[in-house]
């Protein structure tokens, strides 16, 4: 089951999706909310098992902290350099969510350690900031931005996902369950366009 517990929340934060099963997974922590009432309230005394991060920018990183104390949860992400990430995830390693097994591409464009989280097997596919709903696509005029690194990044992704793509959960806005590969196309045309 995959929850996005920022859904609601009107301060500035990203999504932040609740992946549970056999390893209960945290991805991205959201900021300028109370993230470990609801974690509490969905979780319990179990916990989560790990936060994985999409990308280190603050409104994805700034509940990390707070989760980190109240669940004893290791912070995994691209580059271990950065504060928020305690553990790497490589470029096309396995990792697992719930009770998936993820593939983790390496998308920067909107910033250099950005991961997004594909699954075959459950059809679902975890994109960060690299693309939305409507063929949105993550912004490039922050530091660390390049639209043809971003135009590259979503071009990966899109010849890794077909139109099986069942799910896609997105850093910001409504997650795309209805023919979301068609989303992931007009991204890659509308970031062509500028």
């Amino acid at each position: 089951m995959i929850q996005n517990l920022a859904g609601g929340v009107s301060a500035f934060t990203s999504n932040a999706f609740l992946v549970e099963g056999d390893r209960t997974v945290l991805v991205d922590t959201g900021a300028n909310f109370d993230l470990v009432s609801e974690l509490r309230d969905r979780v319990g005394d179990d916990g989560i098992d790990a936060v994985v991060l999409t990308h280190t920018h603050p409104d994805h990183v700034g509940n990390v902290d707070a989760v980190r104390e109240a669940f004893d949860a290791e912070t995994w992400g691209f580059d271990p350099e950065q504060p928020a990430v305690d553990r790497a995830i490589e470029d096309e390693s396995t990792v697992r969510l719930g009770d998936g097994e993820y593939v983790a591409l390496h998308t920067p464009g909107h910033k250099n350690d950005h991961l997004c989280f594909y699954s075959e097997d459950a059809g679902t596919l975890f994109a960060g900031d690299l693309v939305f709903q409507n063929g949105g696509f993550g912004r490039t005029d922050l530091p660390e931005g390049d639209r043809e690194l971003l135009i590259r990044s979503i071009d990966r992704v899109r010849s890794v996902v077909d139109d099986s793509l069942a799910a896609m959960h997105v850093g910001h806005g409504p997650s795309v369950l209805e023919r979301p590969y068609d989303h992931v196309e007009m991204a890659a045309r509308a970031a062509r366009l500028g």
